[in-house]
């Protein structure tokens, strides 16, 4: 079965060498997609010091840019929001930001039998300064 690598031109760029997502028959799998802003590559809400450190960021503005960048990834591929069938979200702080997240999720999937299955792991660290990246697998219909 051949392979469909899928640069999506309206979300940020990819931080490593490899597609936003890649499509095998009617499975969609989106490699991990961040807040960044796809036109300044800035992350939402973050806050820094006069030296550069991060010392604030706002998960609820980073939820919002994650979802965002997700739709875009999934409309350049050709899948639909009710097409995600599986979704795994890395929170860097699990106590903080989980129930702010979970808001966010709600206000996208309102009806939970209909909602993509969810994993949801507290990690230490992104490979760059964000607070959330989601990691989905979407079916296509034909």
């Amino acid at each position: 079965m051949s392979s469909q690598s899928i640069h999506a031109a309206a979300a940020p760029k990819a931080v490593g060498s490899y597609p936003h997502a890649r499509r095998v028959g009617n499975t969609l799998y989106l490699s991990g997609i961040g807040p960044r802003d796809p036109a300044s590559n800035g992350i939402p809400g973050n806050v820094h010091d006069a030296d550069g450190r991060l010392i604030a960021y706002d998960i609820d503005a980073q939820a919002r840019a994650v979802f965002a960048n997700v739709r875009s990834v999934l409309e350049a591929s050709g899948a639909r929001w009710e097409d995600l069938v599986d979704v795994t979200v890395y929170l860097t702080d699990m106590a903080r930001d989980f129930a702010a997240y979970n808001a966010v999720w709600a206000e996208h999937f309102p009806d939970a039998a209909n909602a993509p299955c969810r994993t949801t792991l507290g990690i230490t660290a992104l490979p760059t300064p964000i607070a959330i990246e989601l990691k989905c697998i979407a079916h296509l219909q034909e």
